[in-house]
């Protein structure tokens, strides 16, 4: 993964996981940053779009709820959160985990956060994907002898 993707991807995960995980993480780990805020969590909304068949036109599907936030460490690495809701917290949580991630605490705050809230996520989809499975019909066709 080059940075960029890496990033994204450590910024969908926080985005994804719940503010109590989050929270429950940042509290066992221990982990202490000195920061400002650039722009204090703020509530607002976003359109989301959709594509009909994903191949479509896009279309306006409806409004969010995002929180986001962008704070400043001591030594001048940003980080930002947007998280869907209204949860300030987490929105300024994840902010600090992506601040975090781009400097020398980078191993720590992975071992100790990301890869925890990823192996949950990942947990989830399975279970999620696993009770859909189970409801799958198959269907077939009957030679009916009209040929």
């Amino acid at each position: 993964m080059n940075d960029r993707s890496e990033r994204q991807h450590w910024m969908g995960v926080l985005a994804r996981t719940s503010s109590h995980d989050l929270d429950r993480l940042w509290r066992t780990a221990g982990i202490a940053a000195e920061y400002r805020h650039l722009r204090p969590p703020e509530v607002g909304s976003v359109m989301v779009r959709g594509r009909t068949g994903a191949s479509g036109a896009a279309f306006n599907l409806g409004e969010m709820t995002v929180t986001r936030c962008t704070l400043r460490l001591a030594d001048g690495t940003v980080g930002h959160g947007y998280v869907q809701g209204r949860g300030k917290a987490h929105a300024e949580q994840a902010a600090l985990v992506d601040a975090l991630m781009q400097g020398p605490k980078a191993a720590l705050m992975r071992a100790r956060i990301l890869s925890p809230l990823a192996e949950a996520e990942a947990a989830r989809r399975h279970a999620r994907a696993a009770k859909a499975a189970a409801t799958k019909v198959d269907f077939f066709t009957m030679v009916r002898g009209e040929d």
